[in-house]
């Protein structure tokens, strides 16, 4: 199933986006629901939360009364560690039964306030916020909540803040305006990414886009500095390094708007025993693709070509294609895609020609042309380019002294 978080900070009108996207067929899991059905009257949470805190915190109904828990379990930090120590797990295994209880093909909405505040986005393949400035969320919830100001600004506050929540979306819906919009932006979403993107992930579809070159945008980093956790938590410890690497990771380069990411394992074994759990976040295989062309060996002498295989996935996303290269350690084909970055991040005058080259391969590629046929025609029209970059940027590092930087 695709797993979507949906957060926002308070005021900005997550619920409405919550609402929409289940009227068009998602499954939602409300968090703030869950965390009140764990202490409902009978619940082993409640009993917990009794016991730990006293019967002060019940009304007298023998429900909770939430304020009069607040007092007590945020007194300090070893009640606030013993609440979360009952109410977390409790959570957690609700959240763990709605989720195994979703179709196989469900498209799974996590509406989750806390998400950006307990790290929690890099377990979603996608992560959307509903956004809207502070200052208009600081109005809602005075003139239309009737909250208290100085209350209102204490829980803004206290949450993440605007540029964090923008820092792991993958999609920004703006609630700035009237209610309309962002209903129609919700629909978008769903029907142009979600439905797609689900699709992709069940059938183990990649995207490989059509190689078109467009200038530079910062939005690339952006992007690859949120699909690097999900990486690493997928990998875990069978990866040993992660890295940003291609035109995209060059500032100042024009690229295919595709994000090139290299995970470097200890051997092949570990790669292909990856693909399953790739391929359920979101990063099918590739499988057509193996090996790559060995280049010169810039030390002398033949070189095996097994040294330049390579498992490659792509993203399922079609609002985000990328391609993850699965190398060895120290083998050439992992070394250079480390350093052929870094050489053109550093050289100006390399970082002009491969970008002329690169618009000059993509010129030749007309309309007619498949996917497959125009990739090809990019790929040949770069090759003859690669041979003696190969040569040059290993020149370069020998006289930088370059280790390869960790971004």
């Amino acid at each position: 199933m695709l797993r979507v978080g949906l957060t926002g900070g308070i005021g900005a009108g997550k619920s409405t986006a919550s609402k929409e996207l289940a009227a068009l067929g998602a499954v939602i899991v409300d968090a703030d629901l869950i965390a009140r059905e764990v202490v409902e009257p009978g619940t082993e949470g409640l009993a917990a939360l009794t016991a730990r805190f006293g019967e002060t915190i019940l009304a007298d109904d023998g429900s909770l009364n939430r304020p009069a828990l607040a007092a007590v379990a945020f007194a300090d930090e070893e009640s606030r560690t013993a609440l979360n120590s009952i109410l977390h797990p409790l959570i957690g295994q609700r959240t763990a039964e709605l989720l195994a209880q979703a179709p196989a093909d469900a498209i799974v909405v996590q509406d989750i306030p806390l998400i950006v505040e307990n790290s929690m986005a890099p377990a979603f393949q996608l992560v959307a916020i509903v956004f809207v400035d502070e200052a208009e969320r600081l109005r809602r919830l005075t003139d239309i909540r009737g909250m208290d100001e100085a209350d209102a600004r204490a829980r803004i506050a206290a949450q993440a803040s605007d540029e964090q929540r923008i820092a792991v979306a993958d999609v920004r819906l703006d609630n700035n305006a009237a209610q309309e919009s962002l209903v129609q932006q919700v629909q978008q979403l769903w029907h142009k990414r979600l439905v797609p993107f689900e699709k992709n992930l069940r059938e183990r579809t990649p995207i490989r886009p059509r190689p078109i070159v467009v200038e530079p945008t910062d939005q690339w980093t952006a992007d690859a500095a949120r699909l690097i956790p999900r990486l690493w938590l997928t990998c875990g410890a069978s990866a040993l390094r992660i890295d940003h690497i291609g035109s995209t990771a060059v500032p100042e380069l024009p690229a295919v708007d595709a994000i090139d990411i290299q995970i470097t394992v200890a051997d092949l074994d570990v790669a292909d025993a990856l693909a399953d759990a790739l391929a359920s976040s979101g990063f099918p295989r590739v499988d057509e693709v193996t090996a790559e062309a060995p280049k010169p060996e810039y030390v002398g002498g033949e070189v095996d070509p097994a040294l330049w295989d390579i498992r490659l996935h792509a993203s399922a996303d079609p609002g985000r294609p990328a391609y993850i290269h699965v190398r060895v350690v120290d083998t050439p084909g992992q070394r250079f895609a480390l350093l052929l970055r870094d050489w053109l991040r550093e050289d100006v005058g390399a970082r002009e020609e491969y970008a002329a080259l690169k618009r000059a391969a993509a010129a030749r590629i007309s309309d007619e042309m498949s996917l497959r046929e125009a990739a090809q025609v990019y790929s040949d029209g770069k090759a003859p380019w690669f041979d003696h970059a190969f040569a040059r940027a290993n020149t370069w590092a020998q006289e930088a002294g370059w280790r390869a930087s960790a971004h």
